[in-house]
């Protein structure tokens, strides 16, 4: 990873071997090594971005490497840690996961050219913050996605109901819609980031931190709240109380015509007419109400940020190309092409003329993101959170199961 540059070696050989003749092009050119995701970018978008950029920047390459999810985090810590002259200079990773990879100093420093020069404070939220490490920020945002409510127009003027715009309304109008062979609203039972959106929305946490110490904050009022509301909200459908929305997979369910909402990402849509093309001209996007007319809900915001690690040799050229990918100019154009979320609020009317990024846009504005610990990923992995709604769902204590799963929580984060 620590790249000895050409202009380097050039300065050293030529001592001996007139190395210092050559022109400065040839002395001072430099390759770029840029670890992104499988599908996060189109390979026009790519070719395009290659194409400007290097025009742009006459002594720069770039080397685009596309990486699989799978297995993606072992392979970043291992590219972290080696000393390798063909390691990445720029990667992609997943927002929450930031935290992870700064936590052992594998991570440049990003701050200064935040502050100065990014426009840090205008970033989403649900993208910047996770991206930090204590007061540092480490991720850049590079694109977002979030949760909204997709629903068959025809359902609802059929049951003379438009989309609410809080969440009374929303119960209101999806009871309405709950009859005869229709479902209301298809929500799995352990959907637990609709669930996080709902607690965020009532002031609660999933996880808090004080004095480097975390625990579950599921038990809070706020959180109870929260989950009170996913219940009154669930019971409005047959959604499976003790699975997740991709056991069945909720497009499938949505595709057979008999449920009037679902709560998921727009690009999921495309699954959906796959499956019923009759369904095409008859769904519509609205962001997940929020508790006050004129206000999304809280929802959770994935995505990526870009990041640099802390050991490359090209740090000028790889924050020029992290400028360049999540400047204004690039990020809309990658918003546009992958009907993505850009990352700042101001950037929103750059999608507004389609309608289910237009709502994922207006709910990015108060999107969130998971607690910003490395073993959040592990609460993940072994999830008290999903047990925790099962039970609340089939009629147990919330108030005692929430208890239950913040202590599950605390002792998972805990843990050494």
């Amino acid at each position: 990873m620590r790249r000895r540059l050409l202009a380097l070696v050039c300065v050293s050989a030529s001592l001996l071997t007139g190395c210092g003749v050559m022109s400065d092009s040839a002395a001072e050119r430099r390759t770029v090594t840029v670890w992104l995701m499988q599908h996060s970018a189109s390979q026009d978008f790519l070719d395009r971005f290659t194409e400007e950029f290097e025009r742009e920047h006459e002594t720069l390459d770039l080397d685009i490497r596309i990486q699989e999810w799978t297995g993606i985090g072992e392979k970043v810590q291992q590219a972290l840690r080696d000393d390798d002259p063909d390691g990445p200079d720029v990667i992609e990773v997943g927002n929450t996961q930031v935290s992870a990879y700064a936590e052992g100093d594998g991570l440049l420093d990003l701050t200064l050219e935040s502050m100065r020069d990014w426009g840090r404070d205008d970033w989403l939220p649900g993208l910047a913050e996770p991206g930090r490490w204590g007061s540092q920020q480490y991720g850049v945002p590079w694109y977002a996605a979030n949760r909204v409510v997709v629903y068959r127009k025809d359902l609802f003027r059929a049951a003379g109901v438009t989309p609410p715009k809080t969440r009374d309304e929303w119960l209101e109008t999806t009871e309405r819609l709950d009859t005869g062979d229709t479902q209301g609203i298809y929500l799995a039972g352990q959907d637990w980031y609709t669930l996080a959106g709902f607690i965020w929305e009532e002031g609660g946490e999933l996880a808090t931190e004080r004095d480097g110490v975390w625990r579950g904050a599921f038990d809070s009022e706020a959180a109870l709240r929260g989950m009170d509301f996913y219940r009154r909200l669930q019971r409005l459908g047959d959604g499976p109380v003790d699975a997740d929305e991709e056991h069945p997979p909720q497009a499938g369910v949505f595709a057979q015509g008999r449920v009037a909402q679902i709560v998921a990402v727009p690009g999921l849509v495309r699954a959906i007419v796959q499956q019923n093309p009759g369904l095409e001209d008859k769904i519509g996007y609205f962001p997940v109400p929020g508790t006050e007319a004129g206000r999304p809900g809280a929802v959770f915001t994935g995505g990526s940020d870009l990041v640099v690690p802390a050991g490359t040799d090209a740090e000028d050229a790889a924050v020029e190309v992290v400028a360049a990918l999540t400047g204004a100019r690039w990020n809309t154009d990658l918003a546009r092409t992958m009907n993505y979320v850009p990352n700042k609020a101001s950037l929103a009317d750059s999608v507004a003329g389609e309608e289910g990024l237009r709502a994922m846009a207006a709910g990015a504005a108060r999107g969130r993101a998971t607690p910003a610990t490395p073993r959040w990923s592990v609460v993940e992995a072994d999830n008290p959170i999903k047990e925790y709604m099962t039970r609340v769902l089939t009629g147990a204590d919330p108030q005692k199961e929430a208890e239950r799963a913040a202590r599950r929580i605390t002792e998972t984060l805990a843990f050494d």
